[in-house]
């Protein structure tokens, strides 16, 4: 994969959420929350704070889109991660 964000934003792999209660029970995917928190997979130049590798917080509905190579990512202005998961 080639991908370099431009301006102040990063590439984000979303981290999916256990598909199963502790308790066990099953939780189909339509009732399931889009997950908040991604693994940073590359950084635009202009951009500080978050390297590539940090896990990082965001905003559900935060981003853009994009599939490369088959995966889903998104593509995120600095402004929508709220904070890096040390």
């Amino acid at each position: 994969m080639n991908f370099k964000p431009l301006g102040e934003r990063v590439l984000v792999e979303r981290i999916e959420e256990a598909t199963t209660t502790a308790s066990g029970i099953i939780i189909p995917d339509n009732a399931k929350e889009k997950p908040s928190q991604g693994k940073v997979i590359a950084v635009a130049s202009d951009v500080e704070g978050v390297e590539v590798g940090n896990t990082v917080v965001f905003g559900k509905y935060s981003g853009t889109e994009l599939t490369l190579d088959g995966k889903k990512y998104l593509v995120m202005d600095l402004s929508d991660v709220l904070g890096v998961i040390l």
